[in-house]
């Protein structure tokens, strides 16, 4: 374990952002037992001109007009920097050489502003944690020199469109000068690798906290009525994570199965044939803590991903949900899926999907159940940041 080390936290996802962040479950458990600098994205001058009225923009841009104080403590060990800069919004520029020419300078206004809260906090010899912040980070380990320069991957966001232009070389550039890359997925541990050989799978962490079947007994009120068994999924309904044809072709071949979809849909799922299907039930969106009910009453439980770029190399945190609730998970067969495949069934095609829900139905148990749920709950912050830690001290050794 790493301790009493000053860590300054970069990402692209501010410590005020709406939803949850793996970014922020590990500055918090660095901070556990170390002084942590999270520093949030900097505005660049498109985001200010097309969302100066969004509540985290305006926030912003109203700290930046009053010099207000922009490194705050927001917890133990924990401060949170306000960059107080604006950037060149440079993603549109055709070719690199004049991307990179701009892109440093962005570094170097960045840098300026962490050298600032590093003065006032007298952080020493310290340790930068980034995650895929691969633009505004890409020149920080020149200018920032730490004692070690950590890139953290979780996503396969070169097939996202803001990223696939300038990140073919951008990542791979700031992937081999890092000290090492971490990644939370098998798969993109070994992407990184082709850049990186200093690249190590450390798992994945989750809040499992509220997925505690023994302590639900509640049956929503509109799962009541819905006839056993139940095959369920909850997330979000997107054509391009989902495969609507496997859905369709369950319901299709096991008429006498319930098969109940949680969450919001896009306009492929609402103009689906699922629709049409009497045994199929789109119970809509619903709060967080409220789905461990859900999945309460789900006999087995769905992750039919689609394989593409965007979802090959992600690591499904929904899986630890429904296994910490003990069900039984039929999911899509991914290299990212590989380190559940002792406790979930993978299905390749259709059909396997069907010939699986019919094993899982028939040979669940309470101890396969339990089972389940210890696998689920390994998967902890504690346990991810472990992993991060021994890469660390094996470098600083």
């Amino acid at each position: 374990m790493i301790k009493n080390r000053d860590i300054i936290v970069i990402g692209i996802q501010a410590w005020d952002i709406e939803i949850g962040s793996n970014c922020k479950n590990i500055a918090l458990e660095f901070a556990k037992h170390n002084r942590v600098l999270y520093v949030n994205t900097p505005l660049d001058r498109r985001t200010i001109y097309q969302h100066k009225s969004r509540p985290l923009i305006s926030k912003r841009i109203e700290m930046l007009k009053s010099k207000a104080e922009n490194l705050i403590k927001v917890g133990e060990n924990v401060w949170n920097l306000f960059p107080a800069t604006i950037l060149e919004s440079i993603n549109y520029i055709p070719g690199k050489w004049l991307f990179n020419i701009l892109n440093r300078i962005n570094n170097k206004r960045f840098a300026n502003e962490i050298l600032k809260a590093i003065k006032r906090l007298d952080f020493k010899d310290y340790l930068i944690f980034n995650d895929s912040e691969m633009f505004r980070g890409l020149y920080l380990p020149e200018l920032l020199s730490p004692k070690l320069y950590a890139y953290y991957t979780r996503d396969n966001l070169m097939a996202v469109d803001f990223y696939e232009k300038h990140g073919t070389h951008c990542e791979p550039a700031l992937m081999a000068k890092a000290d090492l890359v971490l990644a939370n997925s098998t798969y993109l541990a070994a992407l990184a690798a082709k850049h990186n050989p200093r690249s190590f799978y450390v798992g994945q962490g989750c809040d499992l906290s509220i997925y505690d079947r023994k302590t639900i007994t509640a049956i929503p009120a509109d799962m009541a009525s819905i006839p056993k068994p139940v095959i369920g999924y909850t997330g979000a309904l997107y054509n391009i994570r989902l495969d609507i044809d496997v859905l369709v072709y369950i319901a299709r071949t096991k008429p006498e199965w319930s098969l109940v979809l949680i969450g919001p849909e896009d306009e492929d799922f609402k103009n689906s044939a699922l629709h049409k299907l009497p045994n199929v039930f789109f119970l809509g969106n619903k709060k967080p803590d409220d789905l461990p009910a859900y999945v309460n009453c789900f006999d087995v439980a769905l992750n039919p991903q689609k394989l593409n770029e965007v979802t090959r190399g992600n690591y499904p945190r929904k899986i630890d949900e429904y296994l910490a609730m003990g069900k039984p998970t039929v999911a899509t067969k991914t290299e990212a899926m590989s380190v559940f495949a002792e406790y979930t069934y993978l299905a390749q095609d259709s059909a396997e999907y069907v010939q699986f829900i019919e094993k899982a139905l028939a040979e669940d148990s309470p101890a396969l159940a339990e089972g389940r749920e210890k696998f689920a709950r390994s998967h902890s912050w504690e346990n991810s940041v472990k992993a991060i830690y021994e890469e660390m001290e094996k470098l600083l050794k």
